[in-house]
């Protein structure tokens, strides 16, 4: 009995230091989220600076919701178009690149905060003191406001 305990507790340990590099223990269903931490904060940081002279498109057809137990951010698209290319940035200060939103989604793209970088490379703070207060994505020249609710 006590070598299966050790064997089982070989194999969590495993699993979680051979995932270290991920911002989470299981893989995100979204390929676009399922790289190591490095890759993300890389990539985050190209998309600096904030596009603060960019258009602005006014509120997009899309809702997020902000849940501060599980440290995640949900998005979904429902408008009738996909949003291609899609840079999602919080608060003006982080941000997190998706090829694609798909229009009509009825899937919630669930990006975990440790997803989301800024430009010195540090994800988006789980220690339950900062909050998402401004979501917004850029796609098409444009960035559009995201309406924000807090998760149940």
């Amino acid at each position: 009995m006590i070598e299966a305990y050790k064997l089982i507790g070989c194999v969590v340990l495993a699993s979680v230091f051979g995932c270290a590099q991920r911002p989470e223990l299981l893989p995100n269903s979204d390929p676009a989220l399922n790289k190591k931490s490095t890759e993300l904060a890389a990539d985050a940081a190209k998309r600096f600076p904030y596009k603060s002279d960019a258009p602005r498109g006014g509120t997009a057809k899309g809702r997020c919701q902000v849940g501060y137990g599980l440290h995640r951010l949900e998005i979904v698209n429902q408008s009738d178009t996909d949003w291609n290319d899609v840079d999602v940035w919080v608060n003006q200060s982080y941000v997190v690149h998706l090829p694609v939103l798909k229009a009509r989604a009825d899937k919630v793209t669930s990006i975990p905060f440790q997803a989301i970088f800024n430009d010195k490379g540090r994800s988006f703070p789980t220690d339950g003191k900062t909050h998402i207060d401004k979501v917004e994505v850029y796609y098409g020249g444009t960035m559009y406001d995201v309406p924000k609710q807090l998760a149940d």
